[in-house]
């Protein structure tokens, strides 16, 4: 079969054994896959433990077409999605030691064939087409842990998320919408800022302009709630647009830590969490409420899965918004 390898030295579409189903697991035909920033970094070799020569992808959707000892034959030609969750563990607050995502170490969706254990299989919405449905588990359960797990959102808040260029931003903005709070976003171009606007956020401003916190805090009010992925020297001017008691979730650190401004947390009686991922029971519950609010993810492009790399070095470069799929 055709896979997309993590080789020492990048990625490299090659020909890959195709796998077979042990006990316990399925073979899906995989018919779309989407790309996540996890797969490119990944392929920079940023990862503790990095594993080579496997297939990366973590997020598609396919149809079973075998099935090992022990599962349901019920499971054969249907179309899923898959889980890319793997040993999360029974602690709903905490992921266990041996936590990990499909697609390095274990081989991913970006193959003709992928096997995974049927417990990470759930069928496919049926609202949502192929494309649109790969583009879903692993940005929509990021987002769905932060938002509602870790952030509590309440119907009538006022959310500011950062970065609204991302797969994992857009879906934090869409659940907050469809939940019914006021949402705002950052971003360093204003064309990201204005399709937002275009799908229903309530305001937004461009972090490269100068006192741009402030117009945030001018245009909101402050912030119940804030969702960064990024951290760096903007991260104590988010705290700026809090309201008292408020609380700040991030889920990745891209420009780094900052130097807190730690009075102003204890002063504001702030609450600061850190959130990755999610586990089984917020998938499903993730998959409830997206087919519940009729939720779509922002696609930018469906491709061939021949030009997959030219996506790669899309998403590298920021030139995406929403989330790049294949065909397979």
């Amino acid at each position: 079969m055709k896979a997309l390898v993590l080789t020492e030295n990048d990625i490299q579409l090659q020909d890959f054994p195709t796998p077979t189903p042990q006990a316990g697991e399925v073979l899906v035909k995989v018919k779309t896959a989407a790309l996540n920033r996890r797969d490119q970094w990944a392929r920079e070799g940023l990862y503790p433990g990095m594993t080579y020569n496997c297939v990366l992808g973590s997020d598609a959707c396919g149809v079973v077409t075998q099935v090992g000892e022990g599962v349901e034959e019920a499971w054969l030609a249907q179309e899923v999605i898959i889980n890319p969750n793997r040993h999360w563990g029974d602690d709903q607050a905490y992921q266990s030691k041996d936590y990990n995502i499909l697609g390095m170490p274990s081989n991913g969706t970006f193959a003709e064939y992928v096997v995974v254990p049927s417990d990470r299989l759930h069928k496919k919405p049926a609202y949502l087409t192929d494309e649109e449905a790969a583009a879903v588990p692993l940005a929509a359960l990021t987002a769905y842990r932060v938002v509602f797990t870790k952030g509590n959102l309440q119907a009538g808040q006022q959310l500011l998320v950062t970065g609204i260029g991302g797969g994992v931003a857009q879906f934090v903005a869409q659940f907050g919408m469809a939940a019914g709070a006021q949402v705002f976003a950052t971003s360093g171009d204003n064309e990201k800022l204005d399709k937002m606007k275009e799908l229903g956020l309530t305001g937004g401003v461009n972090y490269r302009e100068e006192n741009w916190h402030k117009a945030l805090l001018k245009q909101s009010g402050g912030f119940d709630l804030i969702i960064d992925s990024a951290g760096g020297k903007g991260f104590n001017l988010l705290l700026k647009t809090m309201k008292p008691a408020a609380t700040l979730v991030f889920y990745g650190a891209t420009l780094g830590g900052p130097q807190l401004d730690m009075p102003r947390i204890f002063f504001g009686q702030y609450t600061i969490k850190g959130s990755t991922m999610g586990s089984d029971e917020e998938f499903a519950q993730m998959l409830s409420f997206i087919a519940q609010h009729q939720v779509k993810p922002i696609v930018d492009s469906v491709r061939p899965f021949d030009e997959i790399i030219e996506a790669f070095n899309d998403m590298r470069d920021g030139k995406l918004f929403g989330k790049v799929v294949v065909q397979l």
